[in-house]
């Protein structure tokens, strides 16, 4: 912002007092090269005025002005500030823009593991980093001010989520938060919740995107808009056109496997021709987009291996969208970010084949590149210098990396379980990447039309507004162990009972409250209703009730008792056995070809009947016991598959002369059974039983009942949600002091043992697991390449289920990762006693590797060996393993000191790993 040359007095005059009330912002206003939104002036005004700031805003609105404002407050006030992000793309990111403001001395870096100038007045750091230090009362903190959380939103993650809250609940007191949050509709909510946690916070709400957000749909050759209206109405109809066309190729599209079994290019389908129709290839997206002067894009396409198919495909294609000029930048760029890149590697890396995709203006972004690879991209994308990315959603988190458009292929994504469609709030999300503030005039976001996609859906995704915040806080081990040893039991509950967590699991009930409320009212009317004059109907309703119990209890005894009968029988069923089916659509006689006996489940025999039907009979099928009629001698091998076969054991079964038995089905008598005959004769012993309105009574007491378990159930849930997370905190706590992890002192307060202090500097996903191994000493004795292959078990995760059992190296590492099993085992087994969340299952599938590359051997050895072994494993991953496995190493290393036998094992094993790719800087 330059100051006009020519102010007028009262410009002048305005000036003055601008900076007389905020003097700090105004010193801030000239670093930057635009005016500030109004959000942004209110966000930065309140922040300057003592308040902490929590900022809702879209995706490229310029939220983060409002952190490195806070940024700019610590170092003009000889304080310190901590920036932290939620992933640690975006934390080298945000390093490198304030180091080259205020100067490399200014500004540090902390991500686990790079460890860059931790000492200086601003950090920037992941908030595990930041959670960590607030556990262990380091001494960083000691001068902290400000505390800017970007993407704060984050909290409601699954997984990571919890790192968010616990680090606003231990902050300081006087620290000012700043919390920078994508658009959620529930941002009040989370503001009342920071006010009652951290004190006086100003909510600040912008839902306007700086950039016009256009909605289009590719359909076949032809870009429609998505609505008739403006960009980002949301009342806007869909385009009438889009529909039509929609609806016309849906009928035309017929699957090209169809096709080619039929020989022809059309065919004759339900009376009409139909000819093939495919949507539009990757490669036409892009040559569209930039025939269209819509490039630079970001494609997303939700699978690591189609953002790199996407590439070979344009490469191959001939795609070139950059000039020499372009090319040459790149080449320097690119030699300047991979020079530490080891030659020998290059080749496995695929390093060539990525280079040339760059030079065409080309790339893919996802997790599983090389970190040096990946920060290439998003340099050049930011330069303009790759025209379109394919990318999974990992791209959206935060990363700046802005295009023009966006362009989404498909509305499903894998979400590490199973394949679910797009929520509003991703869509919004992933789109929000399209238009560059102060370089689009607007931002495009493209849907590629398949078969099955409605626009409907797609109109439906791009006009909610309604993303609520939801909070993923639990308590877990470390958690629990470091509160107690800071603050003590009771103390630890009530901080607990201060998560955003349970502030809204406290809301949601207050609703429930009332229903019950209602509910007692309306059972109060229900038992004036059904009074009787002769007693008291409630009694004989409840007789009532219980005798209904009582014959349901029997019909269901004798269902279960004749079931286990006719398994009993079906078990004792042998090959050549002739029986009855006693009824259903199978009813007649039926040949055994095989018993069907499960191990652990009920027996299930194939048979053949004779109408030549074959399968298998269940339990089901035989309301008493079977009876073995006859046997029939088989062959060996019988192929029932065949109809020949089928029909001459058909026709043997007829042949035997066996006649399928006439019996009725056994039923016990309800009349035999005691507890109902006296309850029977109770119930008619009763006073109200002779009352002539008896039954309108009991039609009352009827609905009594019923609201009463349903009023009953609310209470139940009202209780379970109530002090939830401390009840679970309870729950983890027993198990820790069954475990040794904590104890009673002698004035009877719960303390923090020698286990336990161990635990508190674990903070793996695992890590009451990594803390029992540590314990029992399972580790003892591995080399520094065995401790790293059996400590890799505690993080890594494979992608998808193996198919191949993984190899492990010879001598102590399969002894040790058995008798880390075990150890889970028997720790799964308590978690289930006292009802807490499962600690995840060790997975050996990187012990090969990681035990290869620890030993020293090259990167090209070690991929190579695990592709061979049926693993996926590209040199990204590799790199991101290593680098889990060395900060769970380095944990280790930390716990037990160098002068034990493991810890000193753990840091030569870190020593080895950190070599080659896997050392190479992340900045």
């Amino acid at each position: 912002m330059v100051d006009s040359p020519s102010r007028t007095p009262a410009e002048a005059y305005e000036e003055s007092r601008r900076r007389a009330l905020r003097p700090k912002l105004t010193d801030f206003l000239p670093v930057l090269s635009f005016e500030l939104d109004p959000f942004q002036l209110e966000a930065c005004e309140a922040l300057e005025n003592g308040h902490g700031v929590l900022v809702c805003a879209p995706t490229g609105a310029g939220k983060t002005v409002v952190g490195e404002f806070a940024v700019h407050l610590a170092l003009a006030r000889g304080r310190k500030c901590f920036y932290t992000t939620p992933i640690k793309a975006l934390s080298n990111q945000k390093f490198a823009d304030l180091t080259a403001r205020y100067g490399a001395e200014s500004v540090g870096l902390l991500t686990g593991d790079t460890s860059i100038n931790g000492d200086a007045p601003v950090v920037v750091m992941t908030t595990e980093v930041l959670r960590n230090m607030l556990y262990a009362g380091s001494s960083a903190l000691n001068g902290l001010s400000y505390v800017v959380m970007d993407e704060v939103h984050y909290l409601a993650d699954r997984f990571r989520g919890a790192v968010w809250e616990e680090v606003i609940l231990h902050l300081p007191e006087h620290v000012q938060l700043v919390s920078l949050s994508a658009t959620v509709s529930n941002a009040e909510e989370f503001g009342e919740w920071l006010v009652e946690v951290r004190g006086d916070t100003t909510v600040v709400v912008d839902e306007h995107r700086p950039v016009p957000l256009w909605q289009h749909m590719l359909v076949g050759n032809r870009m429609l808009d998505l609505f008739v209206g403006e960009a980002q109405d949301s009342e806007a109809r869909i385009n009438p056109e889009l529909l039509r066309r929609a609806e016309d190729l849906g009928r035309l599209h017929v699957p090209w496997g169809r096709q080619r079994r039929g020989g022809k290019a059309g065919q004759q389908l339900g009376g009409q021709r139909r000819t093939g129709f495919r949507p539009a290839s990757r490669v036409d997206v892009v040559q569209r987009l930039d025939n269209a002067g819509l490039l630079p894009a970001i494609v997303f396409v939700f699978s690591r291996a189609g953002c790199d198919a996407a590439v070979g495909q344009c490469v191959r294609a001939g795609l070139r969208l950059n000039g020499p000029d372009e090319v040459e930048e790149i080449r320097t760029i690119i030699d300047q970010r991979t020079r530490d890149l080891p030659e020998g590697d290059l080749g496995v890396l695929g390093y060539w084949e990525w280079r040339e995709a760059l030079e065409r203006g080309i790339a893919s972004h996802h997790a599983g590149l090389l970190p040096a690879f990946k920060e290439t991209v998003e340099e050049l994308f930011v330069r303009g210098l790759v025209k379109v990315v394919f990318a999974t959603e990992t791209l959206a988190l935060g990363i700046n990396m802005p295009a023009r458009t966006v362009v989404l292929e498909k509305l499903v994504k894998y979400n590490g379980e199973a394949h679910v469609d797009l929520t509003p709030g991703e869509y919004t999300q992933l789109t929000g990447r399209a238009g560059r503030r102060g370089i689009d005039v607007e931002g495009h976001a493209v849907v590629v039309w398949q078969p099955g996609i409605d626009p409907k859906q797609v109109a439906g995704l791009a006009s909610t507004r309604t993303f609520p915040l939801r909070s993923s806080f639990r308590p877990g081990y470390n958690m629990a162990v470091n509160l107690v040893h800071q603050v003590g039991a009771s103390a630890a509950r009530e901080l607990l009972e201060q998560s955003f967590a349970q502030f809204q699991a406290d809301r949601s009930v207050v609703g429930l409250s009332r229903r019950i409320e209602r509910g007692k009212e309306a059972l109060a009317g229900y038992a004036e209703s059904m009074t009787c004059h002769l007693g008291d109907f409630t009694e004989y309703a409840a007789l009532r009730r219980r005798v209904s119990d009582r014959e349901k209890a029997l019909a269901k005894q004798n269902s279960n008792d004749r079931r286990a009968e006719a398994a009993a029988s079906l078990e004792k069923l042998r090959k050549g056995d002739v029986i009855a089916v006693p009824s259903g659509r199978r009813i007649g006689l039926a040949l055994v070809i095989d018993p069907g006996l499960e191990p652990l489940g009920e027996p299930r025999p194939l048979v053949v009947t004779e109408d030549r039907w074959a399968g298998r009979l269940s339990v089901s099928d035989f309301p008493t016991p079977v009876e073995v009629l006859g046997r029939v001698k088989l062959p060996k091998q019988v192929d029932v598959r065949s109809p020949k076969s089928r029909r001459e054991l058909a026709e043997g079964l007829r042949n035997t002369g066996i006649v399928a038995p006439s019996r009725g089905r056994r039923r016990s008598n309800p009349d035999d059974d005691a507890e109902l005959a006296t309850l029977r004769r109770a119930l008619r012993a009763h006073p109200c039983h002779g009352c002539q309105e008896r039954e309108d009574h009991a039609r009352w007491a009827e609905r009594y009942y019923r609201l009463l378990a349903e009023t009953e159930q609310v209470e139940r849930k009202v209780a379970a949600t109530t002090h939830s997370l401390a009840r679970a905190f309870d729950r983890i706590r027993a198990l820790l002091r069954e475990r040794g992890y904590l104890a009673a002192d002698e004035a009877g307060e719960e303390k923090v043992t020698e286990h336990g202090q161990r635990l508190t500097r674990l903070y793996s996903e695992s890590d009451l697991l990594a803390a029992e191994c540590l314990r029992r000493g399972v580790w003892r004795g591995l080399g520094p390449a065995e401790l790293a292959s059996v400590v890799s078990a505690l993080v890594y995760e494979a992608r998808r289920d193996g198919l191949t059992e993984p190899r492990l190296p010879a001598g102590q590492v399969a002894d040790a990762l058995l008798a880390t099993q075990r150890l889970w085992v028997d720790l799964e087994e308590d978690e289930r006693r006292h009802k807490l969340d499962r600690t995840r299952q060790p997975d050996a599938g990187f012990a090969w590797p990681v035990f290869r590359w620890a030993r020293g051997e090259s990167l090209e050895k070690v991929l190579i060996a695990a592709e061979a072994n049926g693993q996926e494993l590209s040199a990204g991953d590799f790199v991101r393993w290593c680098r889990q496995v060395i900060d769970l190493l380095d944990q280790v290393r930390d716990v037990m000191g160098g002068g034990d036998p493991v810890g000193a094992v753990a840091s030569k094993a870190v020593d080895a790993l950190r070599r080659g790719v896997v050392a190479m800087a992340t900045v």
